[in-house]
C-alpha cells in the first residue's frame, strides 16, 4: 500500500536518487566490502539461478572460497541458507552487508543473480563488479520496463558499471548464440569471452578474445553429455537448456585460470539444482518441479520433458501450471496457455502467487490462449491441483509442475505469505496414493 503511494506521488527520478544514495550509504556503513572481493554478475532472463550455483561448485572444487546470492539460496564460504525473500536481488543494505559477512569468512569470490528489476533500484551499484556474464535474453518485466528494448538496456548496465572500477581486468562473458548477443558484446571489457554451441559465425570474432564450444552434445532422459576440447562432460543436469547453463559456468571458471578436468570433476557431482528441473518422484511415474515462469524457459522445460517422454510409447504429459498476479506480465499468460497445448496431453491451471489479483481471472487469462478446452481442468487450490495430477497418472508418465520451484512462500492477497514448497506438497500427496 505504502509502495503504491509513493510510486503514485513522488516523481521516478526522486525514487531513483533514493535509491542510489541508499546504496552509496550500505557501502558506506560496511566499509566497500566489494573491494576486498572478486565480483562476478550473472544476468539475463533465464538460467541465472543455475548459473550461479554451478560456478560456485566449480570455484569450490578449484580450491577457492567463495560467496552467492541467487533466488535460490544465500551462501558465505562454509554457511548457507535459503533465501526466503521472495526476492532474487536482496535490498541494498542487505547486499552490502552481506558481502562484508563474505569478506569476514575469507571468500575470495561472491557470485551474485543480477536482476533488470535490481538494477532499476540501483542494487548493482558500489559492487564493484569484476565480471558481468549474459546468459540469455527474452521477454520479460514488459509492463514493467516499457518495452523489450529498454529491457534489455536495463540489463546492458551491469556491463557498463565494469567501467566504473579499475580495481583489477574487468571480463565479461557472452552467449553468443543469443539474438541479443552482438548488444552486450559492445560494451567495453578488458577480456571478452564468447560461448557457444553453433558454429560460430553468428557474431564477429574479432569482437571476442576468446571463445568456447560445446560439440557432440547429446540429450537424453538420464542427463546430458558434451564435450570441449576433448574433455568429455556427462552431467546429471537434464535438459539442451542446462548445457548452456553448464557452458557459461565453465567459461566463467577457464577465465579465472581454471582447467576444464576441475570444471567436469565439479559438475559431474552435482544431482540436480533445487527447483529447476528437480526430480521429485521416479517410479511408477516422473514428477518434475521446475521454476519456469517466462513463456522461453517454459518451452524449454516442455522440450526436455517430450524429448525423454517420447522414448516410452503410450506415456503422457500432465503439468500443472499458473501465472503471477501483482499486475505482472499480463501479456504473457495467454502464452503460456499456447504453450503448454503444444506439450501437454493433460493442463491443471492452478493459483502461483496472486497477491492483490483475482486468482480465478489470472487462471481464465492462461486458459484464454488454450484452443481444446477438453485438455484443461481449473483447479485453483494448488495443492488440490497437483493432487489432481498424481491422481491422473499412469505408470510411464510424466509430470510438471512449473512456476515456483522451490520457493517457499505464496504470496496472496493482503500481502500475505503462505508457507509453501511444490516439492514438499508432491511428497505429501504421493504418500496418500495407494499404490
Amino acid at each position: 500500500m505504502i509502495k503504491n503511494l509513493v510510486k503514485k506521488f513522488i516523481p521516478s527520478f526522486l525514487i531513483g536518487w533514493y535509491h542510489f544514495w541508499l546504496a552509496f550509504i550500505g557501502a558506506v556503513i560496511y566499509g566497500f566490502p566489494a573491494k576486498k572481493l572478486k565480483v562476478i554478475g550473472v544476468t539475463g532472463t533465464n538460467g541465472k539461478s543455475t548459473v550461479v550455483n554451478l560456478t560456485a561448485k566449480i570455484l569450490e572444487e578449484a580450491g577457492f572460497e567463495t560467496a552467492l546470492i541467487s533466488s535460490i539460496k544465500f551462501k558465505t564460504g562454509k554457511k548457507e541458507w535459503l533465501n526466503d525473500l521472495k526476492m532474487t536481488m536482496p535490498g541494498r543494505l542487505k547486499i552490502q552487508r552481506f558481502l562484508k559477512q563474505a569478506v569476514n569468512q575469507n571468500c575470495q569470490y561472491a557470485i551474485i543473480e543480477v536482476t533488470s528489476e535490481g538494477i532499476k533500484q540501483h542494487r548493482h551499484k558500489f559492487l564493484n563488479f569484476d565480471m558481468a556474464v549474459f546468459t540469455n535474453l527474452t521477454p520479460e518485466h514488459i509492463e514493467s520496463h516499457g518495452s523489450f528494448e529498454k529491457y534489455k538496456e536495463t540489463k546492458g548496465k551491469l556491463f557498463r558499471s565494469l567501467k566504473e572500477s579499475k580495481k583489477s581486468e574487468k571480463i565479461s562473458i557472452i552467449n553468443l548464440d543469443d539474438k541479443s548477443a552482438e548488444y552486450f558484446l559492445s560494451f567495453w571489457a578488458d577480456q571478452k569471452i564468447g560461448y557457444t554451441l553453433m558454429e560460430y559465425e553468428a557474431c564477429n570474432p574479432k569482437k571476442v578474445s576468446s571463445f568456447i564450444k560445446a560439440v557432440d552434445v547429446r540429450i537424453s532422459a538420464d542427463g546430458i553429455n558434451f564435450s570441449i576440447d576433448n574433455t568429455f562432460f556427462n552431467l546429471k543436469l537434464l535438459g539442451r537448456f542446462n548445457v548452456y547453463n553448464a557452458l557459461t559456468a565453465i567459461s566463467i571458471a577457464v577465465s579465472q585460470g581454471i582447467s576444464l578436468e576441475i570444471c567436469r570433476k565439479a559438475l559431474e557431482k552435482i544431482e540436480d539444482i533445487p527447483g529447476r528441473m528437480e526430480e521429485v518422484i521416479k517410479e511408477p511415474f516422473r514428477v518434475f518441479v521446475d521454476y519456469a515462469h517466462t513463456p522461453d524457459a517454459l518451452q524449454k522445460v516442455y522440450q526436455a520433458i517430450s524429448g525423454f517422454k517420447s522414448q516410452v510409447s503410450g506415456s503422457k504429459t500432465i503439468c500443472v501450471l499458473g501465472s503471477c498476479g501483482g499486475g505482472r506480465d499480463k501479456w504473457k499468460r495467454p502464452e503460456l496457455g499456447k504453450i503448454a497445448e503444444n506439450f501437454c496431453d493433460r493442463i491443471i491451471l492452478a493459483n502461483e502467487d496472486p497477491y492483490e489479483e483475482d486468482p480465478e481471472s489470472i487462471v481464465n487469462q492462461i486458459e484464454s490462449g488454450i484452443k481444446n478446452k477438453n485438455k484443461v481442468l481449473k483447479i485453483l487450490d494448488r495443492r488440490e491441483a497437483i493432487k489432481k495430477a498424481l491422481n491422473l497418472a499412469n505408470p510411464n508418465d510424466v509430470i510438471i509442475i512449473t512456476g515456483k520451484g522451490c520457493e517457499l512462500w505464496m504470496c496472496v492477497t493482503g500481502g500475505k505469505k503462505i508457507s509453501w514448497d511444490d516439492r514438499k506438497i508432491v511428497k505429501e500427496e504421493f504418500k496418500k496414493l495407494n499404490l
